[in-house]
């Protein structure tokens, strides 16, 4: 979490941010009610391709880049109500824990941050992280969504999760096309821009990953389980996965 503080400080980082958020928001306003879900909660994101590669190619910047420019979509799409508010931090997150993950998901993870279209250790990481920070974003959203009672929780974190995942498993193909453009050529790979290492192999890191992890599997499957209700469910799920992503 310390870069996503620290990146504030950086000028380019800032107008990634920027470039991340106005492509994010420009593609969720185009798209929000093409193909509408539940209206005014959630829809089929053609959005959702930009999440993974953004994190992990730009970091914080991405995260931070992902969540403001959800709120713009709300605002500008005609959306914008009190589940926005989870929807920031959902979004946020389905940027920060692609980049966060990358090196701390041990054993899952090689240790090395980069992106090789040829190993398979990178496509399985990718997408473990990617249902992950799907599900992520989907548990925090939804546990506010029936808090309020605008969605039963059961059934949008479902949704949410599933839209999720299908839109990362697309975008390994826009991550693949530019990454070594954005490395090597435009020189834009966060790491560089902000001159910090990104693997991060501590065990106070690695117990914050597999927090998330379990905070993820618990809030998607958690309610299965006889004598766990889906609210309660909902709630441990968000602490284990906030908690952990503070330790990343």
């Amino acid at each position: 979490m310390q870069h996503a503080l620290l990146m504030w400080k950086n000028t380019r980082m800032i107008v990634l941010t920027a470039v991340c958020a106005a492509i994010y928001a420009a593609t969720l306003i185009a798209f929000k009610t093409v193909v509408p879900i539940i209206p005014g909660v959630t829809e089929v994101r053609v959005a959702g391709v930009f999440p993974m590669t953004f994190g992990f190619l730009f970091g914080p910047a991405g995260a931070w880049g992902l969540a403001i420019g959800n709120v713009i979509g709300d605002i500008f799409g005609g959306t914008l109500s009190p589940v926005s508010i989870a929807g920031f931090i959902g979004n946020f997150l389905m940027g920060y824990l692609p980049y966060a993950l990358w090196t701390t998901l041990v054993p899952v993870s090689s240790g090395a941050y980069v992106w090789d279209a040829k190993s398979v250790r990178n496509w399985l990481t990718y997408i473990v992280i990617a249902f992950i920070s799907g599900a992520a974003a989907a548990v925090v959203i939804g546990a506010f969504a029936d808090a309020i009672g605008m969605v039963p929780y059961a059934i949008i974190s479902k949704i949410i999760t599933i839209n999720n995942f299908i839109g990362s498993l697309i975008g390994i193909l826009l991550l693949t096309a530019v990454f070594d453009v954005t490395k090597n050529q435009l020189r834009l790979f966060w790491p560089e821009v902000m001159d910090v290492s990104a693997a991060n192999t501590g065990m106070k890191a690695s117990f914050g990953a597999w927090l998330v992890a379990a905070g993820c599997i618990l809030g998607v499957f958690g309610g299965f389980v006889p004598g766990l209700s889906w609210t309660v469910v909902s709630w441990l799920a968000t602490c284990l996965i906030m908690g952990g992503s503070l330790l990343l």
